[in-house]
């Protein structure tokens, strides 16, 4: 179970460092230009894309959370 569960994990971390690279590359594209100029358009889209990408980042930790959970039932023997 552990040759499923391990890869797995890897796999949802690594999901959780895109999605905190593209919000971060998200919020870093709303300057203070924009926010100056009241390009409410641009700004809100760059809130969106941050809105979504963060939200990604929170669900894939707690599946990743939920893996490392199993993970340590399992290693205690599941009682």
């Amino acid at each position: 179970m552990n040759y499923v569960l391990i890869p797995l994990l890897i796999i949802l971390c690594i999901l959780v460092v895109v999605s905190l690279v593209r919000g971060i590359i998200a919020f870093l594209k709303t300057t203070k230009v924009d926010l100056e100029t009241g390009e409410a358009e641009t700004v809100t889209e760059m809130q969106m894309m941050q809105n979504k990408a963060m939200f990604s980042r929170i669900k894939y930790q707690a599946m990743a959370i939920g893996v490392v959970a199993v993970i340590a039932l399992l290693a205690s023997g599941g009682s």
